[in-house]
């Protein structure tokens, strides 16, 4: 059994949404965590647990940030932290994403990198997880439209992530 943890600064965690269907907005948690357990070398059925404090969200417009934190979005106060438990087969990163008290499962695609010894011996692996979730079904469902009709926050979220794991020793 082998344990792999975080690296944070190789790592980074990023939502895009649609803002008025025409422009994509991003954001990124600057605060997570995540580590994986793999029977042998590979990564092939890892137990894979992810967290981020929503308190960390981060647009680049502290308004921005402020509203997505309330009770019209996340709710930090009440839901501090989202979380997932799954597993790594096929390519895909699949299990229960929790996330403002509600858990569905989901399905993530996985882009292996690789694994290399960094200039101080630690084994590191790569990752590139990507996938789309409704924003709705985990109960963040603020909406508005423009006096046009347009949607102002669009349901679908985008999720991005890099993240590179080091073997515990």
């Amino acid at each position: 059994m082998k344990t792999w943890n975080l690296d944070p600064t190789h790592s980074e965690l990023q939502f895009k949404v649609k803002h008025l269907v025409i422009s994509t907005v991003t954001g990124t948690f600057k605060s997570f965590n995540a580590s994986a357990t793999t029977d042998g070398d590979g990564f092939e059925g890892a137990k894979i647990t992810f967290s981020a404090d929503i308190d960390s969200i981060d647009t680049g417009v502290e308004q921005r940030d402020g509203h997505l934190k309330s009770a019209d979005f996340f709710d930090a106060a009440a839901f501090p932290k989202l979380s997932f438990e799954g597993t790594h087969q096929g390519g895909k990163l699949s299990g229960q994403l929790t996330l403002k008290g509600v858990s569905k499962p989901v399905s993530l695609d996985v882009d292996f990198g690789g694994t290399s010894v960094d200039f101080y011996g630690n084994t590191k692996a790569g990752f590139e997880v990507t996938g789309k979730i409704s924003r709705k079904e985990f109960g963040l469902t603020w909406d508005a439209v423009t006096e046009a009709g347009a949607i102002v926050v669009s349901d679908e979220v985008k999720l991005v992530a890099n993240i590179q794991l080091q073997l515990a020793n």
